[in-house]
């Protein structure tokens, strides 16, 4: 479940989570959201009273809380700018051009933290190197056009029994079935007339796993409503809900995966928290390390899952300890760590969804053997006119399929359609996993 604005700069990524809910941390040590926000406020009263020196050294401080997110190397650039060090603020660009990135506002000369240096030849060779960043890119295929361009699809997963995509439903607040030759059909419905979010199947156990949010601020939803969140299970022939728990209030239980044993880990991206399902008890597993964590997905050894957090980078829980260790990054350049909403492992690599990335781009990231480090990046698609926001998909075979031109932003923060706006086809696009 992405955070729910158009990631068009950094600064916006970062003012978002300035206002975002203090969630009460398990530990005696600050919650992540709780640390974020400290130190904005330091920052904002820095940047008050013209303290650029204060400023710098607050951010580099962010800059270590976020773990070098593309979005905290362009607020450092911002704040060496300020400050006058001229050198540093273009590396700083520079490095998160090296990220693969971008932003529009400074391509189109509407941002003015950089108006000092647009004259300098290094600036403008950043400003060529973000372009290309912008280039689109496309290893995929569409696999599939969806009938219904009002469906805001969200999550999918795959039944092999019925060969057949299972497709969540923001807008229509409900589950589609989707067959290889296109034709759907609901599967079921949100018994709380919510958004249907998160999806898997788990066909060990004839069963599908699903949650419903009820958006907070969603035109869509009850006001009374809003802030909830639950887990639901249904049995996989009929579509017949068997279980529902709900959720932590306020919670916004976006995305999940399923451990061996067949039980729910979801994240609340609203909240911060990780929740695993066990019968009708929901087990936090972290202590406050995450700001927004994304779809989870299992470790091989069935003892760590991997959180995306899409603003501070991915992380390996440990289930039992309950400790956070964060991918490091090898090799010869940065990685965009942030910005995924779905994620997912195969044989040594991680796919990622990332529509919290400028530009939107679905990517996967080389781990070494230990599974702790990346190692290597490899692009699928990047700012293609059919890509959109892409959210989730899910591994098949030798395929990956993942959901595009979602209609994400086409909506406004309430869930309504942006003025001049339209729905067009959502796709299943599919890449071919190479054998390496």
């Amino acid at each position: 479940m992405r955070i729910r604005t158009k990631t068009a700069s950094a600064g916006l990524l970062i003012a978002l989570l300035f206002c975002a809910r203090v969630v009460a941390s398990q530990s005696a040590q600050p919650s992540a959201i709780e640390q974020l926000r400290d130190l904005r406020q330091q920052a904002h009263a820095a940047i008050v009273v013209g303290d650029q020196k204060k400023r710098l050294e607050i951010v580099l401080q962010i800059q270590r809380l976020m773990h070098n997110s593309p979005a905290s190397v362009e607020t450092l650039a911002q704040a060496y700018a300020a400050a006058g060090d001229d050198d540093k603020a273009i590396a700083a660009l520079n490095e998160f051009a090296d990220m693969g990135q971008s932003d529009d506002d400074l391509l189109h000369g509407k941002d003015k933290e950089f108006s000092r240096l647009t004259a300098q030849p290094a600036y403008q060779q950043v400003l060529k190197r973000f372009a290309a960043n912008e280039m689109p890119l496309s290893r995929a295929e569409t696999a599939l056009v969806l009938p219904d361009s009002s469906l805001l699809a969200e999550d999918v997963d795959y039944d092999a029994r019925t060969k057949s995509f299972l497709i969540t439903s923001v807008l229509e607040k409900k589950i589609v079935q989707v067959g290889l030759d296109g034709k759907a059909r609901d599967f079921a419905l949100s018994p709380s007339g919510w958004p249907m979010l998160a999806i898997k199947v788990d066909a060990q156990r004839s069963r599908v796993w699903a949650t419903e949010v009820a958006l907070d601020g969603f035109k869509v939803v009850r006001p009374t409503d809003w802030g909830r969140s639950a887990v639901l299970c249904f049995d996989l022939s009929s579509g017949k809900l068997l279980h529902r728990v709900e959720g932590p209030k306020p919670s916004a239980l976006g995305d999940m995966t399923l451990t061996r044993e067949g039980d729910p880990i979801v994240s609340d991206g609203d909240g911060g928290g990780v929740y695993r399902l066990q019968g009708d008890s929901l087990q936090r597993l972290d202590h406050g390390e995450f700001i927004s964590p994304q779809t989870p997905a299992m470790h091989p050894d069935g003892k760590h899952v991997f959180i995306p957090d899409y603003t501070r980078g991915i992380g390996v829980l440990d289930l039992a300890s309950k400790e956070v260790t964060w991918l490091a990054q090898g090799g010869s350049k940065p990685y965009a760590l942030t910005g995924v909403d779905g994620l997912y492992l195969d044989h040594g690599w991680l796919t990622l969804v990332q529509n919290g990335t400028s530009p939107e781009r679905v990517i996967r990231l080389k781990l070494n053997p230990s599974l702790r480090r990346v190692v290597s990046e490899e692009l699928i698609e990047r700012a293609t006119p059919t890509l959109g926001d892409p959210t989730h998909g899910v591994l098949v075979g030798d395929y990956f399929y993942y959901i595009a031109n979602s209609g994400w932003n086409q909506l406004d923060e309430h869930g309504a359609l942006l003025s001049g706006a339209a729905f067009t086809a959502p796709r299943i696009m599919r890449f071919h996993l190479p054998t390496n």
